[in-house]
């Protein structure tokens, strides 16, 4: 027995994989459709001029923070000494300079940049814009059209009328840049006339660094290469690395058929000519000495200077030549210095 009814097929309810039913028409819609913007709602700032002001004294006060933090910074150099150490939780026994500087350093930094994001989210605009990828290149109206959402979002910033803001943030930007200059100016001490200056001088005796003896011509061979310092620098002394580090000296003796450059010989003595120990590119001491060839190697990055030329630069970094001291023979047949270095030894000085 068949049933003449109403077909019941629960499948003609149910919507079709490529669409709906409308009126027993198939629409077809598309699973990938742009939903579009939702509707755009408003901050509280943006309808209630109270909390707006509030807002703003909030901006203002955390720049004022980033202020006071460079302010802390500066005073820290003056109130903490390098050496004071303190306890504090949880970090132990630390620095009271270098904990001080972080924090406030740290404070001043993030005053400016929690100010920069409250600003932006309670008080620019936050409107949501769409515009179509356009080609890399911008035309006239392209061009126009940015210059003109730029004018527009300056505006709406609050940039102009925001007093307050305006100024604190001028105040934060224009500190921070001085801790900078305090950190580079705390890398040591400022060098006045020391790096001219070495312990070398008119009179002062060639001493052997091994045998810590005075150099007598005769004590240096062709070929050899021999360390000195100068006479009356001991090692006890407080500022001993200090000055060696300056005033080392390597001695050379060439054949004077050998020395190319008039300057050298005459500087000389006998064929024996002292230049500066330390390279010139970046401090290291030069040890390394060829004697068929008479230059000498720098180990750090192989800089290679000929000491029968000057001690010009053969190969490397180094930008110029080993300084030349000046020497003689005193009374008593022992090697002097005639005077200092007549330039800064050591890596590049600025004036060069």
């Amino acid at each position: 027995m068949s049933e003449t009814g109403p077909h019941n097929d629960v499948s003609e309810n149910l919507p079709s994989e490529h669409g709906a039913h409308e009126g027993g028409v198939a629409v077809k819609t598309d699973p990938f459709a742009n939903p579009g913007l939702p509707p755009h709602e408003h901050r509280r700032q943006d309808i209630d001029d109270r909390a707006a002001k509030h807002s703003e004294r909030v901006v203002a006060g955390l720049f004022t923070l980033s202020m006071l933090g460079t302010l802390g910074f500066i005073a820290s150099f003056v109130i903490f000494p390098v050496d004071k150490i303190v306890f504090i939780f949880p970090f132990g026994h630390v620095s009271a300079l270098n904990f001080s500087l972080g924090l406030t350093l740290a404070v001043a930094m993030l005053g400016i940049g929690a100010g920069a994001v409250h600003w932006a989210r309670t008080l620019m605009s936050d409107e949501e814009i769409t515009d179509e990828r356009h080609r890399v290149d911008a035309d006239d109206e392209l061009r126009e059209n940015v210059r003109q959402q730029w004018i527009t979002g300056a505006k709406e910033s609050g940039f102009g009328r925001r007093k307050l803001i305006r100024t604190t943030m001028f105040g934060a930007l224009s500190l921070v840049p001085l801790s900078a200059l305090l950190v580079l100016r705390d890398l040591g001490p400022l060098p006045e006339g020391k790096l001219d200056h070495t312990l070398w001088a008119k009179g002062k005796v060639l001493i052997n660094t091994n045998t810590m003896e005075p150099l007598k011509p005769e004590d240096v061979m062709v070929g050899s290469l021999t360390f000195a310092q100068p006479q009356g620098l001991e090692e006890s002394a407080d500022d001993f690395q200090t000055q060696i580090a300056k005033a080392a000296l390597m001695i050379v003796r060439l054949k004077p058929q050998d020395i190319k450059d008039k300057r050298e010989a005459s500087w000389g003595h006998e064929g024996i000519v002292a230049f500066s120990k330390i390279c010139t590119h970046v401090g290291c001491p030069i040890s390394l000495y060829e004697q068929q060839t008479h230059h000498v190697l720098c180990p750090c990055h192989q800089s290679t200077f000929d000491l029968s030329d000057g001690a010009r630069v053969l190969f490397g970094p180094a930008g110029h030549p080993l300084p030349q001291l000046r020497i003689s023979v005193n009374g008593e047949g022992n090697l002097i210095a005639l005077g200092d270095f007549e330039e800064p030894v050591g890596p590049a000085f600025w004036e060069r």
